[in-house]
């Protein structure tokens, strides 16, 4: 998973790795002068955007975090599917 550099460190590290998960810290450049965009970044910021369009997980409706879970699981599928049949009707 790529994290900032809020999670550098032992613990976060150790309990990434109790979940079968290896961090990856993407760190600011040294001489950061304005606006520079941290690599890996956007996808997160794009897979953000691309779950505000539906409407259930503009707010927090749900009392189980396993629905919400599912839901968000739901949407990123509706999203990749649709974005396969739209390559595929693309290349047709």
């Amino acid at each position: 998973a790529y994290v900032d550099q809020g999670y550098t460190g032992e613990q976060p590290a150790e309990a990434a790795q109790t979940e079968g998960i290896r961090l990856e810290v993407v760190k600011l450049q040294e001489a950061k002068k304005g606006f520079v965009l941290l690599p890996r970044r956007w996808v997160v910021e794009r897979s953000f955007a691309w779950s505000a369009r539906f409407r259930r997980l503009a707010r927090d409706y749900e009392r189980l975090t396993t629905s919400l879970a599912g839901i968000h699981w739901l949407a990123f599928a509706v999203l990749m599917l649709n974005s396969l049949f739209s390559r595929v009707h693309n290349t047709l």
